[in-house]
């Protein structure tokens, strides 16, 4: 959970800020070199996320408030940063016996006493790294919790944001998204399974390393984030969408280099994980400021342990995929923790831990067999893993240790398990749990299908058959009914059309169902060139485009085939015609891309329209016709049988 009370510092503010951020850093030094910290004691825990969706609809709900308020009486539960969006947070386990099956237990209990509450608002919860049936406008200010540490993030990003287009998402994979959005929201987009695992301060440098060198195989076998605004993006779409959400970064002259906040690192911690905190502070400007009401070297003067909270609320705002985190034990002895922020929410508790058995006995197993992991792979090939790993998932070729080039798979089989189940054995995890939990793994990477690639296969096949709110929606409903079943992903069969048995495509907007793969002309193009374009494509309406993407006109076969017709007839003004400028319709009815599909199927019927052209602020986005909406009735008239 974060801190609550934070603010957008004002010169002064951040001034004051900074002093006790710097009084912190050296208190934490002081603390590691006379021994502070709990060493005695391993524990584990995790932060479960989850979205809400509308029981009916399938499309995220914005009532997390209201499910909050009939859980008010569980701490565990907790807002995230968009309406549609929960948290629930683990009690932390010594890690040995049986700690891996009661976080699976205590997970499967939350998650039954959110979804009673979730039932009571028409709602229920999914476990995915993206939701497929989110869209665009869900990510509006509008959904932002209603916590005043969420506003001041927001208000923070914005300030430092210098582009005059707003956040840029550009992502290529099967398909391309590119789109532009006024607003950092498109961070609510991830929701992630994140792992704790305490450490001491002299296993700190060599465990976060070897949680950097593992944590592209991690990603790679657990990846379940591949639809973004049903576009088929990366295997783990999160990795790029939470960078690119939160980047405020701006070009610069002379190739300057320049870290984003979410980001991998730059290089092996040596060391002390000092060298992570000093980095982020020289990096990163401070965003978020709270009001400190503790001296932390005077706390140190008096051997009382300190929060350190300047410390933590910086922390909080440099989102590296493993993270540095501070505490303090019931015992009030400070600890050490190593965050896994790289594995995705879903698809099932009992997938997702497996991927925290997997993580935490990879992280054990290594440190037993190598003494240092950086004698056995690079950095960059660490870092560089990572990114293909986020884009190809359980498809990556590996650049593994002494430079041995590995497809996932065979890396997972014959490598990687084998040491995750020396390290929960060796840390003394009952065997029952470390073959079940593994066995997932295992099953995963010999039956080829892991949360990802699930997901593009089906969507994939149904969008043969449905549009792509409908696939969306098909899936959707088809993980909810497996996750209430808890099989593991790799046993999921592909979802079929007619398992969806009640869509409703009640507020559908335009944006959602229009087509956007537009083949358009400009007014200066030749009528044969038209003809010809409409008659190789099939197409019934060519929008007319100028070279900035404004809408100028539209051309229907109708026009076309009156103009050939009566072409080299007597006293016709058409003969004359030449392009497109001149048999264009000028100014033709238009739509916005936010208009429900009832809004726009009474403006095309009444006005015995074939199309309606897309256009947002002059330029065309996409275009919806006659045809989209028959599929749409179609399907539902089918289902009526």
């Amino acid at each position: 959970m974060g801190e609550e009370k934070v603010n957008v510092p004002t010169q002064d503010s951040r001034s004051a800020f900074t002093h006790h951020l710097l009084q912190d850093v050296q208190a934490l030094e002081y603390m590691l070199k006379h021994k502070w910290f709990e060493t005695d004691t391993i524990r584990i825990g995790a932060e479960q996320e989850m979205c809400l969706v509308d029981k009916k609809t399938l499309k995220p709900t914005p009532k997390n408030m209201n499910v909050l308020k009939r859980l008010k009486q569980y701490p565990w539960a907790t807002t995230e940063i968009a309406r549609f969006n929960l948290e629930t947070n683990f009690t932390p386990q010594v890690f040995k016996g049986d700690a891996l099956r009661r976080m699976e237990e205590e997970n499967m209990e939350q998650l039954r006493i959110v979804k009673e509450a979730a039932k009571a608002s028409n709602a229920q919860i999914v476990l995915t790294g993206i939701l497929p049936t989110l869209r665009k406008f869900d990510l509006n200010l509008e959904n932002l919790t209603p916590k005043p540490r969420y506003l001041a993030l927001i208000e923070a990003i914005k300030e430092q944001q210098k582009n005059e287009r707003g956040f840029t998402l550009n992502l290529q994979g099967i398909d391309d998204l590119h789109i532009h959005h006024d607003s950092p929201l498109l961070e609510a987009c991830n929701t992630s399974y994140q792992v704790h695992l305490q450490v001491t301060p002299d296993t700190f440098v060599p465990l976060y390393n070897i949680a950097q060198a593992v944590a592209a195989p991690i990603l790679a076998i657990a990846a379940n984030s591949p639809l973004v605004f049903g576009k088929r993006l990366w295997h783990e779409s999160r990795i790029a969408l939470f960078q690119q959400s939160l980047d405020v970064r701006t070009s610069k002259e002379h190739m300057r280099q320049s870290e984003p906040r979410v980001s991998f690192g730059t290089q092996w911690l040596d060391k002390s994980l000092m060298e992570i905190y000093k980095e982020d502070i020289a990096r990163f400007r401070v965003l978020l400021g709270t009001e400190i009401d503790e001296d932390s070297l005077e706390m140190i003067g008096k051997q009382e342990i300190p929060k350190l909270r300047a410390l933590q609320v910086h922390n909080g705002t440099v989102y590296r995929w493993n993270r540095p985190c501070y505490g303090i034990s019931d015992n009030g002895k400070p600890h050490l923790r190593i965050e896994n922020r790289v594995l995705p929410a879903g698809p099932t508790v009992l997938d997702q831990t497996a991927n925290a058995a997997f993580w935490l006995g990879l992280m054990m197993g290594m440190a037993h067999k190598y003494k240092d992991i950086r004698e056995h792979m690079s950095f960059a090939d660490a870092k560089d893993n990572f990114s293909k790993a986020a884009k190809f998932g359980i498809d990556t070729q590996f650049t593994w240790f002494n430079n041995q080039k590995i497809n996932c798979r065979d890396l997972i089989l014959q490598e990687l398990i084998p040491i995750a189940y020396d390290g929960l054995v060796a840390q003394g995890i009952d065997k029952p749990d470390i073959e079940r939990y593994l066995g997932v793994i295992q099953g995963r990477a010999e039956v080829h299908q892991n949360g990802a690639r699930w997901l593009l296969k089906s969507f994939t096949q149904l969008t043969e058959r449905v549009n792509r709110d409908e696939a969306v929606t098909i899936l959707t409903s088809q993980m909810v009914k497996c996750q209430l079943e808890q099989d593991p992903v790799h046993k999921w069969p592909i979802p079929k059309v007619e398992d969806l048995k009640h869509y409703r495509p009640v507020g559908l907007r335009v944006e959602e169902f229009m087509e956007t793969d537009l083949f358009t002309v400009r007014e200066t193009d030749l009528l044969e060139l038209v003809g010809d374009l409409m008659d190789w494509r099939k197409l019934r309406y060519l929008p007319v485009e100028d070279e900035d993407g404004h809408l100028c006109g539209l051309i229907t076969t109708r026009k076309l085939l009156r103009y050939y017709i009566h072409k080299g007839r007597v006293e016709n003004e058409a003969n004359d015609y030449k392009t497109v400028a001149d048999l264009m319709i000028k100014n033709p009815a238009t739509v916005g891309p936010q208009t429900t599909i009832k809004e726009a199927m009474q403006t095309m019927r009444g006005n015995k329209l074939g199309c309606l052209p897309v256009v947002k602020e002059g330029e065309l986005v996409g275009i919806i016709t006659e045809m989209d909406f028959l599929r749409v009735a179609g399907r539902l008239i089918e289902r009526l049988k």
